[in-house]
């Protein structure tokens, strides 16, 4: 998976000094996972309906190298680390569109659960798949 999702920042994404608030990398992020399984052909609400499952984060990690600003185009990329039956590592970076600048270099870990129990759940075969061939 060498994913790219554009993203602009809007002012509520910023905090009091004009620049993106720490943690909306991550909602950034999340955005980019979002689409990149859309793109793979899985909604995350069918997913939900129709394997009783969710992909929930179990660890983020973030480095922030420079900062964002209001207006801003980004890239935000997602690139598969590792997986297993259960759960994923995706290396997801944020870049400012133009320069290419990277911004924030970011990790995070997915698990996918039942929905019921919130107990982790084997992948189902045809979503680990084109995970794989994603590649």
């Amino acid at each position: 998976m060498n994913y790219r999702f554009p993203v602009r920042v809007y002012y509520e994404d910023t905090d009091a000094a004009g620049i993106v608030y720490y943690a909306n990398y991550f909602r950034f992020m999340e955005r980019a996972r979002t689409e990149w399984l859309r793109d793979l052909g899985f909604e995350q609400d069918v997913l939900r309906r129709e394997y009783g499952i969710v992909f929930v984060v179990r660890s983020a990690a973030a480095d922030y190298r420079a900062p964002a600003r209001f207006n801003d185009l980004l890239w935000v990329t997602g690139e598969l680390v590792q997986h297993s039956r259960t759960g994923m590592t995706i290396a997801q970076n944020v870049y400012r569109q133009g320069d290419n600048e990277l911004l924030c270099k970011g990790e995070v870990g997915i698990v996918c659960v039942d929905i019921e129990s919130f107990r982790p759940r084997p992948i189902p075969s045809a979503i680990l798949e084109k995970i794989k061939n994603a590649e």
